[in-house]
């Protein structure tokens, strides 16, 4: 990490002031709540926005295209994240990373905020993937950064920590949701505020509260590298934009070429990753068996993830058109929905480590875990195909089919993901640490990029095949990864 070695970052960050943990804590803690805040208020309404009709608001986009586009947006904001570690690591720090990704996102909120069509909506997806990337993965390693290594408060910090994101997820949605009855610009005006009050809240007391942490640069480019990068983006930048000139005028790129594009990228860049370390000289006959391993843990992943991830594309249009929204004598809006899977999270993450506590060397294996946390994914669906079934396409059913089903996910949620990233870090081959992290959360790019072409399938009239298509889908590949699960363990080669 430059000359700064990770002892002295340790020492300069006072060690005593939140809770008992880092002052530093405090100041990440909200730096990232504002940005899940300002990031999840304008995706529990971004949706609505893009297929509710011009007169009323909106900008009238098909409702299965709106969804595909709302997918794919999920897909380039996880890939952003290699990205934005990759600036980080090379050219300016964690430190800087948040804060020109905190711009870039409250940017492209501010275009959100502005009257404008589907030319707006695209620049400003644009801003806020970009700046996510840089924001999201390196706000999390500054966290790493302002515990020592032995520090037994380092658990418990990032635990604080999403817990943040989870109260900021939480709340926003409630927010944006009443006020896009009456206009969806003051929402996301409401996402932009948000993403500045986290803004100044990071540069008024990360000097005092971060002293070292996240100024380093890890890798500095040389001198070299920088022409070569510069003149690699340079002409990349060229060849995309003449291509780019010569197709959109004749109707050769269009959305559904864009979708189809990320969608080849989703599957193909972990498909990469995977090819290379498994391939590389520097992987070990032990860690090559461990990459094996990961494969099936990883499909898994996105399985699960293209059911949770639902929850904003699918879940949402079924909360707005097939729900009853009047319910005990309150209105409810659609977007509220989108805040049971934070209050779940926050309600059961710590009822899921004490079980864990209290089972000890008892608890099922990784892969075993991972098959728990895929039937869950795939339960929640055949829950939400009930209503329908009995009801029929026409009939408003009640709101607590969709509680029960984000209820649902979310326990296997909690069952997959922090599972995931322990795992992801215990089977990474030693010169892939990093990247093998960013291969976890492609998994999440790539189940968002199967989705874009999924949701184009949804339609009220067959939903019950949808949600039963699916949702069986992923109990079967549970069920074939629990039977498989000794195997897996054994590739694993001590990994427990």
């Amino acid at each position: 990490m430059s000359n700064i070695n990770k002892q002295k970052i340790v020492d300069s960050v006072p060690q005593k002031g939140f809770f008992g943990h880092p002052k530093g804590l405090f100041t990440l803690f909200f730096t990232e709540f504002w940005e899940r805040f300002s990031y999840y208020g304008m995706r529990a309404i971004l949706v609505y926005y893009m297929y509710t009709e011009v007169s009323k608001g909106g900008l009238g986009i098909d409702e299965n295209q709106a969804l595909a586009i709302m997918s794919i947006y999920g897909a380039l904001v996880y890939m952003s994240g290699v990205i934005g570690g990759w600036f980080a690591d090379r050219i300016f720090g964690t430190s800087k990373a948040v804060f020109y990704g905190g711009i870039l996102i409250m940017l492209g909120h501010i275009v959100l905020a502005l009257p404008g069509g589907i030319a707006m909506l695209f620049a400003s997806m644009v801003l806020i993937v970009l700046g996510t990337g840089l924001l999201k993965p390196n706000v999390s390693s500054i966290v790493g950064e302002i515990y020592a290594e032995n520090d037994n408060r380092r658990d418990a910090g990032f635990s604080i920590f999403y817990m943040g994101i989870n109260l900021g997820a939480f709340l926003s949605p409630l927010i944006t949701g009443e006020l896009a009855k009456t206009d969806y610009h003051l929402g996301f005006g409401v996402a932009a505020v948000g993403m500045l009050i986290g803004l100044v809240l990071f540069v008024l007391t990360k000097k005092k509260n971060l002293g070292l942490a996240g100024t380093g640069v890890a890798n500095p480019l040389t001198s070299l590298e920088k022409k070569r990068y510069s003149l690699i983006v340079g002409v990349v930048v060229i060849v995309v934009g003449a291509l780019l000139a010569y197709l959109i005028p004749r109707g050769l790129f269009t959305i559904d070429t864009f979708i189809n594009l990320i969608g080849i990228l989703g599957i193909g860049i972990p498909t990469a990753y995977f090819l290379v370390m498994y391939n590389s000289k520097k992987t070990t006959d032990v860690e090559r068996s461990r990459v094996i391993a990961y494969i099936p843990l990883f499909i898994a992943a996105a399985m699960f993830w293209a059911i949770q991830e639902q929850g904003s594309t699918i879940l949402a249009l079924y909360a707005d058109k097939r729900t009853q929204l009047e319910f005990l004598g309150f209105t409810i809006s659609p977007a509220w929905f989108q805040s049971l899977n934070p209050l779940f999270i926050i309600l059961l993450a710590p009822v899921f480590a004490w079980i864990w506590v209290k089972l000890g060397n008892r608890q099922p294996s990784i892969p075993k875990k991972f098959s728990l946390g895929l039937l869950f994914a795939g339960l929640s669906f055949l829950v939400i195909l009930i209503p329908g079934y009995i009801s029929g396409e026409d009939a408003l059913v009640s709101p607590l089919w969709l509680v029960l089903s984000y209820f649902i996910v979310v326990l296997g949620e909690l069952l997959l993901s922090p599972v995931g990233l322990s795992a992801t870090t215990k089977l990474a081959p030693a010169a892939f640490s990093a990247q093998t992290m960013s291969v976890w959360f492609l998994a999440s790019a790539a189940a968002q990029a199967i989705n874009a072409q999924l949701v184009r399938f949804y339609s009220p009239a067959n939903e019950t095949m949808y949600f039963g298509t699916i949702g069986g889908a992923a109990i079967l590949l549970a069920l074939i990864l629990f039977l498989i699960s000794p195997k897996i363990q054994k590739l694993m080669k001590g990994i427990n």
